[in-house]
């Protein structure tokens, strides 16, 4: 009987695969990574090559699809600008793990770990370039410079990110501002190019870039939590880095401004202590304030917003996989 009454949310949620409607559309973009990102020299063949373990989620490329399938049509240069956000977001991974000194990303080494920095770096300007080129190929200026734009927003928030280390006074706000460019730009981008390149009303293009917004900040939130309580085996990355890089994230902020004075000056000379020890001595402050279950009511919050700009699209199956994606992306553990 409970069968019968299956909705199709939860056939989505049930579904092995959540792309399963837009398979095709994905297999064409990556079939356009591989035909781009080529070399004639081994050696970078063998760097591109392994970034391939980088592309486990797809989220970027599959908003972009499942957005322009929700407004009733995918075109050649949907399969283009896909492969164009995915270089441009495992150009950022890249650099990412250079800038953590991260070792392990989707369980084996990072680039950097196995090559080097220099080679990393350049692997990413690499990706970078190739990206804006693969962009120009539209012929779309609308494309570039919305891409551009992204582009130029995400490195802003990596570079503000990077100058706050250790800034134990980051407040709330600064936070989401920072991860509002350094994460939830590219995603609002995909989701604006997908309804954009659709036909969509443009009502609906900056419902469905509002979406996108809302949808990466859950994201980057559950991420960071992740970071503190996660599990390296299962989430297949280096955890403890922002702690490491003495990077407040929301859980910290919060920790720090509930926490009594004595409390807080413990966690702060915690916090500002070298070295990556501090993951399990955190854990108890954590866990008897309200630190942890803040941070996921505010990604709740902010993927519920993310549906709520759903509203402007017809009911359809990649609809309902947009709905569901915004409770995945806080009910995660990689």
């Amino acid at each position: 009987m409970s069968q019968l009454l299956t909705t199709p949310a939860d056939s989505a949620r049930a579904s092995p695969d959540p792309y399963l409607p837009i398979m095709s559309d994905l297999l064409a973009v990556e079939d356009l990574l591989a035909r781009t990102l080529t070399s004639r020299y081994d050696r970078i063949i063998a760097l591109v090559d392994h970034v391939k373990h980088y592309r486990g989620k797809r989220l970027r490329p599959a908003l972009l699809l499942l957005v322009a399938r929700a407004c009733g049509r995918v075109v050649p240069a949907h399969h283009v600008l896909g492969a164009v956000v995915e270089m441009i977001h495992t150009a950022t991974l890249v650099h990412d793990d250079v800038l953590d000194h991260a070792t392990v990303r989707r369980h084996v080494a990072t680039v950097n770990a196995e090559w080097g920095v220099p080679a990393s770096v350049l692997l990413g300007d690499y990706l970078f370039t190739h990206a804006f080129h693969l962009a120009a190929t539209t012929g779309s200026a609308d494309a570039c410079r919305i891409i551009g734009d992204a582009t130029n927003r995400t490195c802003e928030g990596e570079l503000c990110q990077g100058l706050e280390r250790g800034n134990l006074e980051l407040t709330e706000e600064a936070y989401l501002a920072l991860i509002d460019g350094k994460t939830a730009d590219l995603i609002a981008c995909c989701c604006r190019l997908g309804a954009l390149f659709s036909g969509a009303a443009a009502e609906t293009v900056e419902c469905l870039a509002g979406y996108g917004r809302w949808l990466g900040l859950a994201f980057q939130i559950a991420d960071d939590l992740l970071d503190l309580v996660g599990e390296e085996r299962t989430t297949g990355k280096s955890l403890g880095t922002d702690l490491e890089q003495q990077k407040m994230t929301l859980p910290l902020i919060r920790l720090l401004g509930a926490a009594s004075a004595p409390t807080a000056g413990r966690v702060r000379q915690l916090l500002a202590a070298p070295g990556n020890h501090k993951r399990d001595l955190l854990r108890p402050f954590l866990n008897d304030s309200d630190a942890l279950p803040y941070a996921t009511w505010r990604a709740r919050e902010f993927a519920a917003r993310a549906r709520g700009e759903l509203e402007c699209l017809p009911s359809s199956p990649c609809r309902t996989i947009l709905e569901t994606l915004t409770e995945r992306v806080v009910q995660r553990e990689s």
